[in-house]
């Protein structure tokens, strides 16, 4: 299997209404393998407050690359291990629903069908205890920074450390 950790960065709550900033990507079998996009706006809308968390003025926003050739090439740096790739995210309710989002609107497909993992819930069904979902982010090692690549790789490397605790990766 093909982990892939992903983090996204919005202007917004919700896809097309709203737009991906940028996003980053970490293949959980080899964290030095990384993929980064930024994507232009998608529509009129933002919201300052969400913006203002990936760091990036809405000028800076909008000189940023073309989201169909962003994805296309996420969709072929996916392609490096030749098998299905599986999304894991601190919050695919988020993460997910853009990318989703993304590749099928701008591409027609999404290579990660329809489902992804969440690492919260894995923590929680290792401790057995469906409350303890956020404990897990004390074993990021890279900071929490809302750069998506070093988000991605500090949950990652948490997500790796769940083989300590009976996790088979």
């Amino acid at each position: 299997m093909n982990f892939i950790v992903v983090d996204v960065e919005s202007d917004g709550p919700i896809p097309g209404k709203f737009s991906i900033v940028c996003f980053g990507a970490v293949a959980l079998n080899d964290l030095t393998k990384t993929f980064y996009g930024q994507t232009k706006p998608i529509s009129e809308e933002y919201l300052s407050e969400a913006l203002s968390i990936s760091g990036f003025s809405r000028e800076q926003h909008l000189t940023f690359n073309d989201p169909k050739e962003v994805m296309l090439d996420f969709e072929e740096w996916l392609k490096f291990d030749h098998f299905k790739p599986i999304l894991v995210s601190d919050n695919p309710a988020f993460d997910w629903q853009f990318i989703n989002y993304y590749f099928h609107y701008f591409l027609g497909r999404n290579p990660f069908g329809f489902s992804a993992r969440r690492i919260g819930d894995i923590y929680a069904g290792l401790k057995r205890d469906i409350r303890n979902s956020n404990e897990w982010k004390k074993l990021r090692v890279t900071k929490h920074t809302h750069n998506p690549v070093d988000d991605a790789r500090g949950n990652a490397e948490a997500l790796l450390k769940f083989k300590e605790l009976g996790l088979k990766i």
